[in-house]
């Protein structure tokens, strides 16, 4: 459930951090978010060395008002600004040329700023009582999969991010869409809640997918949002089949799933995360979080759905999954492989 608001004491100690060069874990609609001054170089640098995030990934500067982007971004372009109006507050990050003022520790070296209005009420409630712009990634080691509770970020950073404001679980549970709109033509570089078709209603020419001369965007890297436990996609018709292989040697696999289990195996964890994309991402950090816990060898998911409501959740779970990790774990999982094709591994 999410919080409406906080006590104002609450609100005043995260404020108080901020302007001292302290970061603040707060929740967003999408995730929690590990948070710094935007406009403070040492604070910025501080949010890369606590994550371990590399210095060129650039970061999302948090706004509490559309009228606000100006100070942030060098100009915006009429697209931009429609998408702003459609979306904002809401999940969607858009990247703009930056303003001169902007540090480039914030944008990752590159001369391109990424901004957005939260929606959630207690960003609303931190950013207008701090009353500047809050760089923030997710609330998670780098590379780790991402918090959508606020005992997510305790058990990632324990007492190395003091201040952590609760606001619930996060409504989405997936990073924000992100659309570049430093060229002619708007592109999409991240999916998230809202989809292509949903920006194309409002700007009709966006376009899918990075490409060279496209900007550094977070949560792009090939390898992200992934479990301690290796992970490996696997087809839905085989899945039983692949869990009965890996566990015949008595060794514990978790499975995500969209429904229940045809065959009961006592070496599994299974999670029925239904097929409601919504609910399937908004859960999916949650589910994830639990089956790396679980004491399982692997992490078997099952392949979602075509479509673009899935793309946000099929785009996180390709970067979570890892046949690498899989190979050098188990030499037996890469006869697996051979064995199903592509119904194991990364599709």
């Amino acid at each position: 459930m999410v919080t409406a608001r906080l006590p104002q004491d609450e609100i005043d100690v995260a404020v108080d951090a901020l302007r001292d060069g302290e970061l603040v874990a707060f929740p967003t609609e999408t995730v929690y978010g590990l948070g710094a001054d935007a406009q403070n170089p040492d604070a910025v640098r501080k949010v890369y060395e606590v994550k371990g995030r590399p210095a060129t990934h650039p970061l999302i500067v948090h706004i509490d008002h559309p009228r606000l982007l100006e100070r942030w971004a060098l100009s915006v372009p009429p697209a931009a600004q429609a998408l702003a109006d459609r979306f904002w507050p809401g999940p969607l990050t858009l990247v703009l040329r930056r303003a001169p003022a902007v540090d480039l520790a914030i944008t990752g070296g590159q001369d391109t700023v990424a901004v957005r209005v939260p929606s959630h009420p207690v960003a609303q409630q931190l950013l207008r009582a701090f009353g500047g712009g809050i760089a923030a990634p997710s609330a998670n080691r780098y590379g780790h999969v991402s918090p959508t509770r606020a005992d997510h970020v305790r058990d990632e950073f324990g007492d190395a991010v003091k201040v952590v404001l609760d606001g619930g679980d996060c409504k989405i549970g997936l990073e924000s869409t992100i659309v570049s709109c430093v060229d002619a033509v708007p592109r999409l570089l991240r999916p998230g809640f809202i989809t292509l078709s949903q920006l194309r209603s409002v700007v009709p020419d966006v376009v899918a997918g990075s490409d060279a001369q496209a900007p550094r965007a977070p949560g792009s890297d090939a390898k992200h949002y992934a479990p301690a436990t290796p992970l490996s996609i696997v087809n839905s018709r085989t899945l039983e089949e692949v869990v009965a292989q890996l566990t015949a040697d008595h060794e514990k696999v978790a499975v995500l799933a969209m429904r229940p289990p045809r065959l009961a195996n006592r070496y599994m964890t299974w999670v029925n995360a239904g097929r409601r994309a919504d609910v399937y991402a908004r859960e999916l950090y949650v589910n994830l979080r639990t089956l790396d816990k679980s004491g399982a060898k692997e992490i078997l998911v099952e392949e979602v759905p075509p479509g673009e409501s899935w793309d946000a959740v099929r785009d996180r779970l390709r970067r979570a999954a890892s046949v690498e990790n899989l190979v050098t774990v188990d030499p037996d999982i890469a006869a697996l492989r051979a064995d199903f094709g592509e119904d194991i591994g990364l599709p």
